[in-house]
């Protein structure tokens, strides 16, 4: 079977995250409720959008765990995916921008998994100060938020590696850190011998943030291909944006980083964004919300003001084969850790508010899907030929020359 997708530019499909049981403190569930507080929904809607609320997921919390040495309250994150990834996929299906507010850079996990459902393919953009690419054999804090992006490309933790059915997530060659500052020895021995690119934040600067976030998108051939955008807000100098629990100086300024989102947003191929590591508990004035909702804003009405104009007639429909046995399934238990809790049932999905707005200009990345021939008159058979396949992706050019970065800290420091 086939879903037909209308993916519509003016459209955004909100969820909220709010956990902090992956992270290094307590006080990140708290952020949803922050942001929404400090008007982010009004805003989004004054500049031209029609934002789909799907709600906030139950709060996961930040707890020490002597059980679990390596990988740290895994029960409860599991939990929260499993939570989350509902949401992600009706998201997905509404074919409104997902973005997903929180809480735990592992939530990148969730979305993907949700957004699979419906893509054969992603590509994805990870804006972090941190490579996260540490496993439970390497870290040093046992933290997941240290280990989200391993598990993405299918390196890491079992229970997030097997989130997804079919591992990897997302392909080592489909996928960009970018705004890199602080790498562990064990992530920089994994990057020099990995397909996967990545940006220095000092390359940023010396390039300029629009054309280093263009040269990225490039490298990811997202012109052709959906693609995700994770950030975490520590990528950006704590000078300027301290609330958030592993805060660095220097790296990207708010500027630079507003500017490399802007760009990443204009592209027509971004199906969601996920924004993590803000921590109202270190923002008692609420500052940094009101900075935060204010540079999403600015991010995404740029979004807005260059898909609009070229917009068709009408919206552009998306057909996307959808395999009748789901292929994202719990993830099984192993030795280390116990399985994980039951899923929560899938929400209703909201009523929605308005007829399609106009969408998305054609996409001629993928051929559309071969119809089946009709039976022979004489020999009336079912037709069992399978549904053919996107074309094998491109071949990905060879990944940059491993640039030496002094590390600033841990990025897996505790605070």
């Amino acid at each position: 079977m086939a879903v037909k997708i209308v993916r519509q530019p003016n459209k955004i499909a909100l969820i909220g995250a709010p956990s902090s049981a992956a992270g290094f403190a307590p006080g990140t569930e708290k952020a949803p409720a922050a942001l929404r507080a400090a008007g982010l929904v009004e805003k989004l809607q004054s500049i031209g959008y029609e934002v789909t609320d799907f709600g906030d997921c139950a709060p996961r919390i930040f707890a020490e765990d002597d059980e679990h040495k390596r990988a740290h309250n895994i029960p409860e994150i599991v939990a929260a995916l499993n939570e989350l990834k509902p949401r992600a996929e009706l998201g997905a299906k509404s074919g409104g921008l997902l973005l997903v507010i929180g809480g735990d850079c592992v939530q990148t996990v969730a979305i993907l998994t949700g957004a699979r459902r419906y893509y054969k393919h992603l590509s994805l953009v990870w804006f972090d100060r941190d490579a996260d690419l540490n496993t439970p054999a390497s870290t040093p804090s046992g933290r997941l938020d240290g280990m989200a992006l391993a598990g993405i490309v299918g390196k890491g933790s079992p229970e997030l590696v097997r989130f997804w059915g079919e591992p990897p997530l997302v392909r080592e060659p489909d996928t960009v850190i970018y705004g890199l500052v602080r790498v562990d020895p064990p992530e920089q021995e994994f990057l020099s011998r990995s397909p996967m690119r990545y940006v220095h934040a000092a390359d940023i600067q010396a390039k300029g943030a629009s054309t280093a976030a263009q040269m990225a998108l490039s490298q990811l051939h997202a012109d052709t291909r959906e693609f995700m955008l994770h950030l975490d807000l520590d990528v950006i100098a704590q000078e300027e944006f301290p609330a958030v629990n592993v805060p660095g100086s220097g790296g990207l300024s708010l500027a630079e980083v507003q500017a490399s989102l802007a760009e990443f947003a204009k592209s027509k191929n971004l199906l969601g964004l996920d924004v993590a590591q803000y921590n109202p508990d270190k923002d008692p004035d609420g500052s940094a919300a009101k900075k935060l909702v204010d540079l999403l804003v600015e991010v995404l009405a740029a979004r807005l003001a260059a898909l609009s104009p070229a917009a068709p007639a009408g919206p552009v429909t998306v057909e996307v084969p959808v395999p009748e046995q789901v292929s994202s399934r719990e993830p099984e238990p192993s030795p280390e850790f116990p399985p994980a809790p039951e899923p929560t049932p899938e929400i209703p999905v909201p009523s929605p508010t308005a007829p399609p707005e106009p969408g998305f200009p054609p996409e001629p990345e993928y051929p559309s899907e071969p119809e089946e021939a009709p039976p022979e008159p004489a020999s009336p058979e079912p037709d069992s030929a399978p549904q053919s396949e996107r074309p094998s992706e491109p071949e990905s050019p060879s990944p940059a020359e491993p640039a030496a970065s002094p590390k600033e800290e841990s990025s897996e420091s505790s605070t």
